[in-house]
């Protein structure tokens, strides 16, 4: 089998109880059925482990050329605007072989906004 070049990570907020996780476990399980060539990750932004640059450098070890991250996030709100282009130049400045770009907010996206409405719709 060939190494994976690609990486996802879902970047989540992150929180104290360990069971807010687990929808972001499933989906990164269901991601990477979806991808099995590449490689999933969940990275949190505090409170839970690991962090973006842990993570990225998992990847980095790995010898993955390319990484998309995805904020498993409602919408851009402060974090997203301040605090994950701060990390994302880091590690852009310390992995400079990997190529990384950002997705829009992942609760932005019109057909993750459309299976909500769905869902509440049949509520």
């Amino acid at each position: 089998m060939s190494q994976a070049t690609r990486a996802v990570i879902l970047f989540a907020h992150g929180a104290r109880d360990p069971q807010w996780a687990e929808p972001f476990l499933q989906l990164a399980g269901q991601v990477q059925q979806k991808l099995p060539g590449s490689i999933v990750a969940l990275a949190f932004l505090e409170l839970m482990t690991p962090s973006l640059t842990d993570c990225a450098t998992q990847l980095a070890e790995q010898g993955v050329s390319e990484v998309i991250i995805v904020p498993a996030f409602m919408a851009r709100g402060a974090h997203l605007r301040r605090d994950l282009p701060v990390l994302v130049e880091k590690l852009v400045q310390q992995f400079p072989h990997i190529q990384f770009r950002v997705t829009a907010a992942l609760g932005e996206a019109e057909p993750v906004l459309a299976a909500m409405a769905d869902w509440v719709t049949r509520q």
